[in-house]
């Protein structure tokens, strides 16, 4: 069954949403400061959700591949050079804010 959409989102044209999809991406590899933790913390996503929804939208390439695409290198090198271990504050705030979010 077929199913039209009532969010005006779907009917933005294919290659503006990549264009902003694309933008989005630049800018977290430039805001290596924003951390993961604190990306799921206030929004409830962060780069490694952004690399499992485009496996979820057909990507060919494996979680690693699609994670080195978001990052802009290996998520493991990313890892090591930007992210700090998460405190328990943050962690209880991840948990908090994926509490709320809603089923895909």
């Amino acid at each position: 069954m077929d199913m039209k959409s009532d969010d005006p989102l779907d009917a933005l044209p294919d290659a503006q949403a990549a264009a902003a999809f694309r933008r989005l991406v630049r800018h977290l590899r430039h805001r290596s400061d924003a951390q993961n933790i604190d990306l799921m913390g206030l929004a409830g996503f962060c780069r490694n959700c952004l690399a499992d929804w485009i496996i979820g939208a057909g990507f060919e390439g494996d979680k690693a591949a699609a994670r080195e695409l978001i990052h802009g290198l290996p998520a493991a090198e990313w890892k090591a050079r930007h992210q700090s271990e998460a405190t328990p504050e943050q962690l209880a705030r991840m948990e908090a804010s994926l509490a709320r979010n809603a089923p895909d």
